[in-house]
């Protein structure tokens, strides 16, 4: 299980705004509290939740941050994430805020949009909808790897793409 310590090591840590910090931290606090509860809980998802949140807004930022999207895009509250990563969107629906094709690129290969999407997928999309014959629920040791999804990818984004970290003063 990831402890708060390791993640405040992480490179990318001081890239995140404060509040994307506060609900990765979240995250970790309540997959730490939840392991001690004696009440068992019939979904998990409530863990994840924060770090999908944090997720969002990382991802927002740093397409923001390499050009990928306008400042419009990045304020606005039209710009979906889903449709921005997704590699299977038709060809109709491509428009300027579709990054996948521009993000290959930037990323050379496809191997971290794609892990993104995929991240994006199963520690968001899948744990947050519902449907009447499709009912997700995650025990508490799957809640924890959709959050250890999301940071690897977070990781895997500034370990692949050779992002420098340095923000602009």
């Amino acid at each position: 299980m990831l402890k708060l310590e390791d993640l405040k090591n992480r490179a990318w840590w001081s890239y995140l705004e404060e509040d994307l910090q506060d609900l990765l931290s979240e995250s970790i606090l309540l997959s730490e509290k939840a392991s001690t509860w004696e009440k068992k809980f019939h979904d998990y998802s409530f863990v994840v939740f924060p770090a999908a949140k944090a997720y969002e807004g990382f991802l927002k930022k740093i397409f923001l941050d390499l050009k990928l999207i306008s400042q419009k895009d990045y304020f606005g509250k039209r710009f979906r994430i889903g449709k921005a990563l997704n590699p299977s969107l038709s060809p109709k629906f491509q428009d300027d805020s579709w990054v996948y094709d521009d993000l290959t690129k930037f990323c050379k290969g496809e191997d971290l949009p794609k892990n993104l999407w995929r991240t994006w997928k199963l520690s968001r999309n899948l744990v947050f909808h519902w449907f009447p014959k499709e009912k997700r629920a995650l025990d508490l040791a799957e809640a924890q790897e959709r959050v250890g999804y999301i940071i690897d990818s977070i990781d895997s984004f500034f370990v692949e793409c050779s992002v420098d970290l340095k923000q602009d003063e």
